[in-house]
């Protein structure tokens, strides 16, 4: 908790755009939450891996202050499909605190928007983000893990509950500092639960605004005494602005007998560790929700933990996939080539007859059936990861050239155009509406 604190409390704060403006990224994002700090990097083609990598951990050294031998210690490095499936993970409540909750599937989303705004996510980084959150929802609707809606806040409630010696929180008056997505969900969890007397204070003075819109009481700052005199429970969820002191708490508390629990739940803290050793004050804090957290049955995690294991090689098969189209779309266009040339020959023979007309379809159906074959089979050797072994294939048996990846893609999106509309070549069967659909060759995927 200390170093997550470290990584958020720098001098620049570590955005998305900033990993993504280092050489030889593609693409970042950024998922930083109450308890984990995570970079996802696009390494560019032509980028060597562990240079980038290296960059990355400068950049991040240099927002944080935290030299780079010690985030070298500290954080791990993931990639293919050990990264997929970790953040599948991530994205389903498998890797939190308290498992199963919900609030992750939200940050990953969030992460994923700023980063969007920012211009520093790649469509592979969109697609693979997209993907945690579809695997997250499954894992919702197919199991029971999280059904409870158990999360950080609701567990800090809990205790709460428990210090108080009450069986919920309605007839309290709360104090929520933040105006953050944590705080929304703080105010949404204490609606729920029945708790009306709740205002919201901002050290950035966004208050009035956000409580009004859920309900709440905005507070100024010279109205911060009187509410925290006045409360039962003080809840921190900013870790933007200073934090409040045990001499703070004794005199907005000075004469008030009634017991005060405190919930800082910002991962840079909103009150000083020493709050806690006040008497008639309880402290809890982030490492205490950890340690309340429940187990959740191990028979659901597995169940989760396996739907997600699945959602992630799917995910990684269709990414494989992708890295073979422009070897297909060269190989359909080589071999339309071929049947063009060939159909000219016969049209040159025999006019735009009824044989060349009869010979033109057969000879597309023969090309879509050659075409079947190693189009299946290559999709199944990039599923496997031997998409090389295709390649290398094609560049022998055909002499095609599959290096320049633009030139490909540029093939992909204008190839045999004229097999889109399936016309027969013949002016005046045109003009009669005669075309061949049924016998084109089936378009790059």
């Amino acid at each position: 908790m200390e170093f997550l604190a470290r990584l958020g409390s720098g001098p620049v704060r570590i955005t998305s755009g900033a990993i993504a403006d280092v050489d030889g990224v593609a693409g970042a994002v950024v998922l930083a939450t109450c308890n984990r700090f995570e970079v996802y990097c696009d390494v560019a083609p032509a980028a060597d891996p562990d240079i980038t990598r290296k960059r990355v951990l400068g950049v991040i050294s240099t927002c944080s202050g935290i030299s780079p031998v010690e985030l070298e210690r500290s954080l791990d490095c993931l990639t293919g499909t050990a990264m997929t499936e970790h953040l599948f993970s991530v994205g389903a409540g498998l890797d939190s605190a308290v498992v199963g909750e919900r609030e992750i599937a939200g940050q990953l989303r969030r992460s994923l928007a700023s980063a969007q705004e920012d211009g520093a996510a790649s469509g592979a980084l969109v697609r693979l983000f997209q993907a945690a959150s579809r695997a997250a929802r499954e894992v919702g609707s197919l199991t029971a893990l999280g059904e409870a809606g158990r999360s950080m806040v609701s567990v800090a409630l809990d205790l709460t509950q428990s210090k108080l010696e009450r069986q919920g929180l309605s007839g309290l008056s709360v104090v929520v500092i933040g105006t953050g997505a944590y705080a929304g969900s703080t105010l949404a969890l204490l609606a729920a639960r029945a708790c009306s007397a709740v205002s919201v204070f901002s050290w950035s003075g966004r208050a009035e605004a956000f409580a009004s819109a859920r309900g709440a009481t905005g507070l100024a700052p010279e109205d911060l005494p009187a509410a925290v005199r006045g409360a039962d429970v003080v809840i921190g969820c900013s870790g933007r602005g200073p934090r409040l002191s045990p001499e703070d708490f004794r005199s907005f508390r000075q004469g008030v007998p009634a017991p005060l629990v405190v919930v800082d739940l910002a991962l840079s803290r909103d009150f000083e560790p020493k709050v806690g050793e006040l008497p008639g004050l309880d402290l809890i804090t982030l490492e205490h929700v950890r340690l309340a957290s429940p187990r959740e049955q191990t028979d659901v995690v597995h169940q989760a933990g396996e739907l997600v294991r699945q959602a992630a090689m799917r995910f990684e098969e269709d990414r494989q996939a992708r890295l073979l189209d422009p070897a297909i779309v060269a190989l359909r266009g080589h071999m339309q080539s071929v049947l063009a040339d060939e159909v000219a020959r016969v049209k040159n023979q025999h006019g735009c007859t009824a044989t060349a007309e009869a010979v033109e379809f057969a000879l597309r159906r023969v090309v879509r059936q050659l075409l079947h074959v190693p189009t299946s089979r290559g999709r199944e050797l990039a599923a496997a990861g031997r998409q090389d072994e295709y390649m290398a294939a094609l560049e022998t048996l055909f002499g095609l050239d599959l290096t320049a990846g633009a030139e490909a893609q540029a093939a992909a999106k204008g190839a045999f155009p004229e097999v889109k509309t399936g016309t027969l070549g013949c002016p005046a069967r045109e003009h009669q509406g005669i075309v061949a659909t049924e016998d084109a060759l089936p378009a790059a995927s």
